[in-house]
């Protein structure tokens, strides 16, 4: 899609002279200058050289007032001798004669002469004007660079908004799937743009901004483009942080910039990328000095154009942030952007939408089971949809094949959650060993306890940065809610890995740092963002938001909290890792066999599927009922002493 900017485009500025009228200026300039040099210096010449007859001249020359003489086709110009009351020697012009005893004449009398080729005057002028031009083309150009550098104050102030003619914009409603409420919500846009004398018919208005709320990567900006495509509309699109400069008053000029091009182009949309980086809250600035005073005069240009915004005129103001927590309260307001609409993640039969989309752009196998790619991809934005899709087509090329199989999208998937295999790297077969259990006792517990993350694969193939082997769970459907049972289950998971190590290696090790650190923050959550504590009840110990918004060194759980209380919290955490651990090591107990066996297969063949750990369950049979003794501690079990200190900070 070509894009015109608004700033380089002569019709969007008439008050700006052309390039061609700027170089028609620069000619006419140029040859008045040099009409004035030529008249200068052609009167200079003529008032400094006296014509005389040939008769004269000769006089001259025998009475020794001729020193030098220069004869130039049919003219002969003569020089005086220099004399003290004479401010130069005396030049006079002839015409030649055939005269054939001048030069013994000129001897006689000791003149030096000398002939020279007749030149015209154009050369003369050719030989005056090329340094000229040479040194107005060097300044030019050095101008210009300047100029693109460090443009002036005029072009600083123009909009940097990109604007696009109806006739290229392809992108309609087709183009967007996945988002059906959207579509709906802003299906109303595109009739106000075809109809508007249908909407005022009734002394109605449209809401003078919509407001595109969601994760980045689900179709905000897609959205706006393809609501310009239906309506057949010019459209504007600018980034938040675009307007913004260091110099102070730039960036509501350019806002007003802005809105004066759109109105000359009405009708048509105005789309903000990222307007958090123009509309951020100013009360989260307050206790301290203002940093960034630019930013605030232009929300309030913004402000303002907006009240003067009229939405009959056939603007329509589009936004999108995926922080709308940090938006202005004044730019939310009713009359500003008075709808927001959600552009969520889209769920499993939104996935399988955007799927067949972007599968229309490779060759894909004719067996390929969209349906079960979407399930496998649950909280996947519609970007990462596309970018799952290309990486599936790059496997399937690198391994020569004709199509793109459900193989090659297991594969894209695996690289996308868990990072890049790295099979060149070396590691010892006790390490070896150590991660085989630590993730078949991640399996395990999965298994036994039947959380609805099923587990599709196990690897001690390391991947990604840090991850020296992984268990690969991904939801069997979308799930909004859990209760409590189930987030108690993902913390026994969690804790599986490093259970099975104490369990059958004897000790515990660093891989499960990261396992502690999800468990931990999963406990803080249940205690003091639930409400799941059985001591601390229903209080909500901790605003998400507010710590989001303005961060603090004190610890999240305890943050805001007297000493006691937050003694509680720490003690209501520690048991429930401690539950869930035991719980763990349970399962494991009772399904030792089965993890010795997967343990020893994942040493031969580094991966297990799906088919393959049912397998192993089918053979050695799946223990779910714990068969740990009641009355062990937490300080009883193998690894465990130092989870018991654990620090919720």
């Amino acid at each position: 899609m070509s894009k015109t900017e608004l700033n380089k485009t002569p019709s969007l500025h008439p008050e700006q002279p052309s390039g061609h009228e700027s170089w028609w200026i620069t000619a006419v300039i140029l040859a008045v200058v040099l009409g004035g040099t030529l008249v200068y210096l052609s009167r200079q010449t003529v008032d400094a050289t006296t014509t005389i007859a040939y008769s004269e001249f000769l006089t001259k020359v025998a009475s020794g007032a001729i020193n030098e003489v220069t004869i130039v086709g049919d003219e002969i110009v003569a020089t005086g001798p220099n004399e003290a009351n004479l401010p130069r020697p005396n030049r006079y012009r002839t015409v030649s004669m055939e005269d054939p005893g001048l030069v013994s004449r000129l001897e006689a009398q000791g003149v030096k002469f000398r002939r020279e080729l007749p030149h015209s005057w154009y050369s003369g002028l050719f030989s005056w004007l090329l340094p000229l031009l040479i040194f107005y083309a060097f300044w030019s150009f050095i101008l210009r660079r300047a100029a693109g550098a460090q443009p002036g104050i005029l072009a600083m102030t123009k909009s940097k908004a990109r604007m696009y003619m109806e006739t290229e914009i392809t992108t309609t409603f087709a183009d967007v799937a996945g988002i059906d409420e959207a579509k709906g919500e802003l299906e109303e846009i595109v009739n106000f743009l075809r109809e508007p004398v249908r909407f005022a018919r009734l002394g109605g208005r449209m809401p003078k901004g919509v407001l595109l709320v969601g994760p980045p990567g689900t179709g905000k900006t897609l959205l706006a483009r393809a609501i310009a495509g239906e309506a057949g509309v010019p459209f504007f699109s600018i980034n938040g942080s675009e307007f913004v400069e260091m110099y102070v008053g730039l960036g509501a000029a350019r806002v007003r910039d802005l809105f004066k091009d759109t109105k000359k182009h009405a009708p048509c949309i105005l789309f903000i990328d990222e307007i958090d980086a123009l509309g951020k809250s100013r009360a989260l600035g307050l206790g301290h000095l203002s940093a960034n005073d630019e930013k605030e005069q232009t929300l309030n240009q913004l402000l303002a154009e907006m009240d003067g915004f009229d939405p009959r005129e056939g603007v329509v103001l589009l936004a999108a942030t995926n922080r709308p927590e940090i938006l202005d309260a004044a730019l939310l307001r009713a009359g500003r952007f008075d709808r927001q609409i959600l552009v969520a993640l889209p769920d499993q039969a939104g996935r399988r939408q955007i799927l067949a989309v972007h599968l229309k752009h490779i060759k894909a196998a004719s067996t390929l089971p969209a349906d079960h790619i979407a399930a496998l991809t649950p909280g996947f934005s519609g970007a990462d949809l596309a970018n799952l899709v290309n990486e599936a087509a790059l496997v399937a090329t690198r391994r020569g094949a004709d199509a793109v199989t459900e193989s090659d999208f297991t594969i894209a998937i695996e690289r996308i959650v868990a990072g890049l295999e790295q099979r060149s790297r070396l590691m010892h077969p006790d390490e070896r060993r150590r991660i085989a259990v630590h993730e078949m006792g991640h399996a395990t517990v999965a298994l036994a306890l039947g959380t609805t993350d099923k587990v599709h694969k196990i690897s001690i193939i390391p991947r990604g940065m840090g991850a020296l082997g992984y268990t690969l769970r991904r939801p069997t459907e979308d799930r909004y809610v859990q209760v409590r049972s189930e987030l108690l289950s993902k913390l026994s998971v969690l804790l599986a890995g490093r259970a099975a190590e104490c369990e059958i290696l004897g000790e515990p090790s660093t891989g499960a740092a990261d396992d502690l650190a999800k468990a931990t923050s999963l406990a803080r959550s249940l205690v003091s963002t639930l409400g799941m504590s059985d001591k601390l009840g229903l209080a909500v110990l901790e605003d998400q938001q507010a710590l989001y918004l303005t961060p603090t060194t004190a610890s999240p759980a305890v943050a805001g909290i007297g000493s006691t209380t937050a003694d509680l919290v720490t003690q209501e955490i520690r048991q429930l890792l401690q539950d869930a651990y035991l719980r763990a090591t349970s399962l494991i107990t009772a399904n030792r066999p089965l993890v010795e066996a997967g343990v020893a297969k994942l040493l031969e063949r580094e991966t297990l599927d799906e088919r393959e750990i049912a397998a192993l369950c089918a053979c050695h049979g799946l223990a779910t009922h714990l068969t740990a003794d009641p009355a062990r501690t937490l300080g009883d079990l193998p690894g465990l002493a130092t989870l018991a200190n654990v620090k919720t900070q």
